[in-house]
């Protein structure tokens, strides 16, 4: 597999390293394997559909926003595949559509982004191919534009409320490396540090899979932001302390009511934030909210591996034969979140307001 992360053009991530990126001369899908950081910073590039998927399903990519632009790439491919009449191609996209669907039930960025990619598929399925495929390019492409400017307005909006001198705790990875470029929760704490605020970040373990030890550390130290790794049972420890007085993380799914579903174990990170009186918040794009499930009761939470929790690596850590429980992501009521920061505005659930306030809002470029 060819590993070369050389682009034809600048990233559109504005990031000197991106999760995914499209390659318009040999119309690949270009991934940093987060699985392997940070010991090795190695791109992967697939050419179909089918490997996009597969590289989703296996975190290759990870961080909703980000599988749903590797998702709206990887239909880019189908369009520079399928050179057949509207009808052949409208088949070959909704086969492709249905594969990359099935491979992260939780993230709703992932249809949201399909759904949006099937509207333009309809649109120009009348098309030459070679005009057909243009199009769907720009469409992708301008998801991917309208991701790192949606990051970009949630942390200026964020930063606002990011107290100077501010420790703060995150759980998992909500930066760069889960969008298409600068980040959710870490660009909260990116546009603080921009606006001359100093803060000290704490970034959980994230068991099982390691996101925050593996993958937000090494963001902010590539940034030269103040972080240190806990293991998630010190939480707890630092707050008690006082020690902690921000906490800001990301989000795969949002409830109508405001109740946020984010990786297993951000729940009780809240919990911890109230019971020490220490403000939690949730940014995400506005793609990430789904109206259409009332509470997170209607959330579906992806059970994962076994292995992932019984392994890290080659090393064993449960023996064989014993089961082990993996759900990827818990709830976090909205009666525990104090600010969700979009590119849209701030909703503050812990005080009654809800997701409505911005539905009313003139449309971001993410509702297009």
């Amino acid at each position: 597999m060819n590993t070369d992360p050389t682009l034809s053009r600048a990233p559109l991530s504005g990031a000197s390293y991106f999760a995914v990126e499209y390659e318009p001369e040999t119309g690949e899908v270009v991934m940093l394997d987060q699985r392997r950081l940070p010991a090795e910073v190695v791109y992967y590039r697939f050419s179909r559909p089918d490997e996009v998927a597969d590289g989703i399903r296996d975190m290759v990519v990870r961080g909703a926003p980000a599988i749903g632009v590797t998702a709206a790439y990887a239909l880019v491919q189908v369009a520079r595949a399928e050179s057949g009449d509207a009808r052949s191609f409208l088949l070959a996209h909704g086969a492709a559509s249905r594969v990359l669907d099935a491979t992260r039930p939780t993230a709703v960025n992932l249809a949201w982004a399909i759904a949006r990619m099937s509207r333009r598929a309809a649109e120009v399925a009348a098309l030459a191919p070679a005009e057909r495929y243009e199009a769907m390019r720009a469409e992708a492409e301008t998801i991917h534009r309208e991701d790192v400017a949606a990051c970009r307005e949630m942390g200026r909006l964020g930063a606002l409320d990011v107290p100077d001198e501010a420790t703060i705790l995150t759980h998992c990875n909500a930066g760069a490396l889960a969008t298409g470029g600068y980040g959710s929760a870490l660009g909260v704490i990116r546009a603080a540090v921009e606006a001359g605020k100093r803060v000290k970040v704490l970034a959980d373990e994230t068991r099982p899979y390691l996101q925050g030890a593996r993958l937000t550390s090494w963001e902010l130290f590539q940034d030269g932001i103040d972080v240190e790794v806990i293991t998630d049972n010190m939480a707890a420890h630092f707050f008690q302390t006082g020690e902690i007085n921000f906490v800001i993380v990301g989000s795969d799914r949002i409830a109508r009511n405001g109740d946020v579903a984010n990786k297993i174990g951000t729940y009780g990170v809240a919990v911890l934030a109230r019971a020490h009186g220490v403000p939690f918040g949730v940014a995400a794009p506005f793609s990430t909210v789904d109206m259409a499930t009332v509470t997170g009761a209607g959330i579906p939470i992806e059970q994962r591996s076994r292995d992932e929790v019984a392994r890290i690596g080659a090393s064993m850590l449960v023996a064989d034969g014993i089961p082990c429980r993996h759900p990827a992501f818990d709830v976090t009521p909205a009666r525990l979140v104090d600010a969700l920061y979009t590119e849209r505005g701030v909703v503050r659930p812990a005080k009654g307001e809800t997701l409505d306030l911005l539905v009313g809002h003139a449309p971001g470029p993410q509702d297009r």
